[in-house]
């Protein structure tokens, strides 16, 4: 029998400079909440001596690779799963250093929650505010920020309050931002990671993991209008099953808001209207459904839909369109230039696309525009206009980060070179009296 409340999914990821201990807090979040099998700790201590010093090295957990390993600094994305009673996790642990900024939007791209590290020592420097600025431009709704190894600063309070008060001095810019927790800690030593820490009596806050399984993200996705890209058309075509010999679904994940059996619906973008005759998850049919669940929907009416195509409610309207505006972070050695050809990967569907200019590039170290540059460079965060070959059905990314998302990708090569965030259209679709009606 299914459990009758799902243990909720948190996705995060962490981020910060070099050597401010992401690595190694993951590994004592594992350790400590008793999510290693005997095996992976056997492996730590076989791998103690690549490290020196015959220690073990919690950061190995997620430093996979040799390089990695022998450096003492993190290259890839590394993405674990554990779990406690209260919630499920993914973690994706991000690079430090400046040129892997790319990778840093990669694992932070599907986040509820970002942890940001700060070396208590060091304080807020550019990497700091870099991360930062990232975390609040890919709209993550929730930012912890992790002062980290405090035992190295005699576990003072009134250096942990000037950390706070120097992000407080950047935040109010960062008008996306609106759940923040600071929390003291060392990552090395476990304290206020797993369990709250002796050394902070100063400090009335949750640890680390108490603050990750109470963290309130029911309300993250987007409710308030439902979105269904389709995936699959779905005809199982059983000629054994004459239930299922007629049977036509269309199949996809719902990308924001809900639907009801019964509910009025359009097809975008041919302008076609139907109603929800029947919602179906894996297990069996239901009265309604929600993001972001994936679900198999049969119309009331035998209407032309196919993969790319979006089913919306006629509630808050998506926009539709060829030529858009998007911010992008850019991720390929050869560099972005007006006029360039790509694909252009949006939801479910695939279309051909070209820059047609290069608006602005953002300074990460002020977070100010430089207007019209040449091109966008690897890991350079910049605004475009791209023309798309058919218009797209989309949301601003402020408001639903899952359609208003793409990726750009290399024609011939298809190497993914930029992450784009899409502008909020300018309006809504306007429909058409002539549209097939219910």
């Amino acid at each position: 029998m299914p459990h009758p409340h799902p243990i909720e999914l948190l996705r995060f990821n962490t981020c910060g400079s070099v050597d401010d201990g992401k690595s190694t807090l993951i590994g004592r979040l594992l350790y400590d909440s008793k999510n290693l099998m005997e095996d992976q700790i056997e492996a730590l201590e076989r791998s103690a001596d690549i490290t020196g010093g015959g220690q073990i090295n919690l950061a190995n957990l997620t430093d996979g690779l040799r390089a990695e390993r022998e450096q003492g600094i993190t290259i890839d994305v590394a993405y674990r799963y554990f779990a406690t009673p209260r919630r499920k996790f993914i973690v994706a642990d991000t690079p430090g250093h400046v040129q892997y900024t790319r990778n840093m939007v990669t694992g932070a791209s599907t986040a509820n929650l970002s942890i940001v590290l700060v070396d208590a020592r060091q304080g807020v420097i550019e990497q700091s505010r870099r991360h930062t600025y990232l975390a609040a431009l890919l709209g993550i709704p929730h930012i912890v920020i992790a002062v980290n190894k405090m035992d190295l600063v005699g576990w003072s309070e009134e250096r942990f309050l000037e950390i706070r008060d120097e992000f407080e001095k950047f935040l109010p810019r960062l008008d996306t931002l609106r759940d923040v927790k600071f929390i003291p800690m060392s990552a090395l030593n476990g304290d206020n990671v797993v369990d709250p820490s002796k050394h902070t009596p100063w400090y009335q806050g949750p640890a680390l993991l108490g603050h990750l399984e109470t963290v309130h993200i029911a309300s993250d996705w987007n409710m308030s209008a439902f979105r269904f890209p389709v995936q699959w058309v779905n005809r199982p075509n059983n000629p054994t099953d004459q239930n299922l010999h007629d049977f036509r679904g269309l199949s996809g994940q719902i990308a924001g808001g809900l639907v009801r059996k019964g509910q009025p619906v359009i097809v975008l973008p041919s302008g076609l209207r139907s109603s929800i005759k029947e919602i179906w998850t894996h297990q069996s049919a239901v009265e309604e459904a929600f993001c972001p669940q994936s679900v198999t929907l049969c119309l009331e009416h035998d209407v032309d839909v196919s993969r790319g195509d979006m089913i919306v409610g006629f509630e808050n309207l998506p926009g539709m369109g060829s030529d858009l505006q998007a911010r992008v972070c850019w991720m390929h050695q050869r560099p972005l230039q007006p006029g360039k050809k790509y694909f252009l990967k949006h939801s479910t569907q695939t279309v051909q696309a070209v820059i047609t200019s290069l608006e602005s590039r953002i300074n990460i170290s002020t977070f100010e525009p430089e207007p019209h540059p040449p091109e966008l460079t690897i890991n350079d965060i910049g605004v475009i206009r791209i023309k798309t070959a058919k218009p797209l059905v989309f949301d601003g990314y402020n408001t639903n980060r899952l359609t208003g998302s793409f990726i750009l990708i290399e024609q011939g090569t298809n190497a993914t070179v930029a992450a784009g965030m899409l502008t909020a259209p300018g309006a809504a679709v306007k429909l058409d009296d002539n549209d097939f009606a219910i």
